[in-house]
């Protein structure tokens, strides 16, 4: 079947791309369904985008990032109408357990340096050093929802608030390139959306000071105001561990304080928080050791308060959490890579990450028709005279 369809010799040598096709993306008589002309309803809605190309000089069929003049023919993403519709970015970093000759410079002398505690397993803190990090970016439309910071921190008898929803979602992804060429990507989307800058933009991150600084660096190069909001849930996360440096496990009392605080860090009040936590563990004569979680929570509110800048977003209607991106870190990168014994090479893990991104957005169907005309020429058409096939007489 391969051989008649053309996607690989009569060795039944296929291509790399299609090798990952069949053993992530779909079950293999799926495959050959797509392949037949069987309509297969996308994943996802998405946009219209192409996004990854066939090298024609690579044997292995590898993907290549598409660029505008290659296109064949023009691709939109369906635009919200009203300009007060948010555009919004977000990225975040996921490990891939790769082979020892895939990992980064850094990590691979960290594991090489590294000496465990115990030889049957790590203790606690250890790592093995065994993960290449894989960026992923995302971009979509937010319709603007304002609310309070009551609202956010409603408990389960009050009225709850219905956030506000991600439309035309559209993702990126490598694990070959670092944080800087995704972050591009990623801005390349948006002013394709927004190409006037006349839209409020916002970037969701977890608190990561690359990323941040790639982001500013980025919009600073475009010429472009970009807000940059922390995810309200790391907030929180740090929050929880400073309680537990003045209640014990399961003190009913812990919730209540947590709540507290995070309305008075929506109200704006980050380094006031900040202050009242460091005054409270010194006021209770905490030691170095047991006031950790407390330090750790109040500089991190110190340092990211320029970011915390809740009260203008729930005004405006922003979206103060994460969860488009992580949900992608999961579905993209975990539910594919995170297999118990899988070790991934560069080339292979970025094909399987560029798939499934372009499964993601809605794109595999008028991508594998690409695909397939490109793989017609590459392994025919370009082996004739004037890239013409002779008829047979």
């Amino acid at each position: 079947k391969e051989v008649r369809l053309g996607i690989c010799n009569t060795k039944g040598q296929c291509s790399l791309l299609i090798r990952c096709f069949y053993t992530s993306i779909l079950p293999y008589d799926q495959v050959f369904c797509n392949l037949s002309g069987a309509t297969i309803p996308p994943n996802t809605k998405g946009s219209d985008r192409v996004d990854f190309v066939v090298r024609p000089e690579c044997d292995r069929g590898s993907l290549a990032p598409m660029s505008p003049s290659s296109q064949s023919q023009p691709w939109s993403v369906p635009i919200s109408e009203k300009d007060t519709t948010l555009l919004v970015l977000s990225v975040d970093g996921k490990g891939i357990v790769m082979r020892p000759e895939a990992l980064r410079g850094a990590t691979k002398k960290a594991a090489d340096d590294a000496s465990s505690k115990l030889k049957g397993r790590l203790s606690r803190g250890e790592k093995r050093g065994r993960k290449r990090m894989a960026e992923i970016g995302a971009v979509y439309d937010v319709t603007p929802v304002p609310r309070k910071p009551t609202d956010i921190m409603a408990s389960r008898d009050d009225e709850q608030v219905k956030g506000p929803e991600a439309n035309h979602k559209w993702l990126c992804a490598s694990v070959l390139e670092d944080a800087a060429p995704v972050i591009g990507d990623v801005f390349d989307e948006a002013e394709r959306r927004d190409p006037e800058h006349l839209r409020t933009w916002v970037a969701l991150v977890d608190g990561n000071n690359h990323q941040i600084e790639r982001i500013k660096a980025q919009a600073l190069k475009r010429k472009i105001n970009v807000t940059i909001i922390i995810d309200l849930i790391h907030v929180l996360e740090y929050l929880w561990t400073a309680t537990w440096c003045f209640f014990d496990e399961g003190d009913p009392r812990a919730e209540a304080w947590v709540r507290t605080r995070a309305l008075v860090i929506l109200d704006g009040g980050a380094r006031n928080v900040a202050a009242g936590i460091r005054r409270r563990a010194s006021s209770e004569g905490l030691m170095a050791s047991d006031r950790k979680g407390a330090d750790a929570c109040a500089r991190y509110l110190t340092n990211k308060a320029a970011y915390l800048d809740y009260p203008t977003a729930l005004a405006g209607g922003w979206p103060i959490a994460t969860g488009i991106i992580e949900g992608a870190c999961r579905h993209i990168v975990k539910d594919s890579f995170d297999v118990t014994g899988a070790r991934w090479s560069v080339d292979g893990a970025e094909a399987i990450l560029k798939l499934r991104v372009v499964r993601s957005n809605g794109d595999f169907d008028d991508y594998w028709r690409f695909h397939l005309f490109r793989e017609h020429e590459r392994v025919h058409r370009s082996r004739y005279a004037n890239n013409v096939i002779p008829r047979a007489a």
